[in-house]
């Protein structure tokens, strides 16, 4: 008689697959509506301070907003901008993600090689906390010495801007392996450089995308000071063109879309993490 009860009333504690879908809704579409709460606030205060001020140097939403359009598709202003937009954002998602990869090719095997041998950590760790903290900016100069004015100066910096958090993390999480999992590895019959790839590399896997995430952030903070080294196109460029001219409403514009683009690029490093790493309970 009781198991039947139980059985029965089994069902009713689980929610239906219409149910929890639109619970799920529900919860995104209020997360949405929060996430704009903010946004919408600053864009009000933006529209109160500078409506109806014709000599003010920070233009209205609606003036930046008629200026983006006619960067992304022309016919508004039919200006050297109109229509230019694409072109600048390709070049500066190929400065971006250039940099970040060779930043990534080069931190990683060096993170691990730091946080796992003593005597690599010994010969390179004090050289590359020295040269950490200097920015990026003070690169610049240098940087247009040895690669000259162009594109490749502007590589140099992202890769730069790119290269530590992402080595900082991969040290960090090569380091924070517990050493119980090499004596288990060791137990089974994984030792020496096997260890890296069976134990140190899955172990530290959860910092090193925090460090990719940090990486890619830092490699589109730097864009701009990267494409102040004499390059023609990119949303750098086109931002210290427009401030050379007062055009206040194209630099907020490049500021926009380089937020956007950063946004969107950091998201997709989380969609990666998170598919890679379901198994940790400490990355969602």
């Amino acid at each position: 008689m009781s198991t039947g009860i139980e059985a029965s009333a089994l069902p009713a504690t689980v929610p239906p697959a219409p149910a929890r879908r639109a619970g799920l809704g529900l919860a995104r579409l209020r997360g949405l509506a929060l996430a704009c709460v903010v946004p919408a606030a600053l864009v009000a205060i933006w529209q109160f301070t500078t409506a109806g001020r014709p000599y003010s140097l920070i233009p209205p939403p609606a003036e930046v907003w008629a200026e983006l359009r006619d960067l992304a598709i022309g016919g508004i202003n039919d200006d050297a901008f109109s229509g230019t937009l694409w072109t600048h954002l390709a070049a500066s998602l190929t400065r971006v993600y250039g940099g970040f990869a060779l930043a990534a090719a080069a931190a990683l095997p060096l993170g691990l090689l730091i946080g796992r041998v003593q005597l690599v950590r010994a010969l390179l760790d004090p050289v590359l906390q020295v040269l950490r903290p200097v920015p990026v900016t003070a690169w610049l100069p240098l940087a247009m010495i040895l690669f000259g004015l162009g594109p490749r100066s502007a590589f140099f910096l992202v890769f730069l801007g790119a290269f530590y958090p992402i080595l900082v993390n991969t040290v960090f999480g090569v380091r924070s392996v517990e050493p119980r999992l090499f004596e288990a590895a060791a137990m089974l019959g994984c030792t020496g450089p096997a260890q890296f790839v069976r134990v140190v590399l899955p172990a530290a896997l959860p910092s090193i995308f925090t460090g990719l995430r940090l990486g890619l952030g830092f490699a589109w903070v730097v864009i701009v000071v990267g494409e102040m080294t004499g390059v023609q196109t990119g949303l750098g460029a086109i931002i210290m063109e427009a401030r050379q001219l007062s055009r206040t409403e194209i630099v907020i514009c490049g500021m926009a879309v380089i937020g956007v683009a950063g946004f969107v690029s950091d998201w997709l490093v989380m969609q990666l993490g998170r598919r890679l790493l379901a198994w940790s309970p400490n990355h969602g």
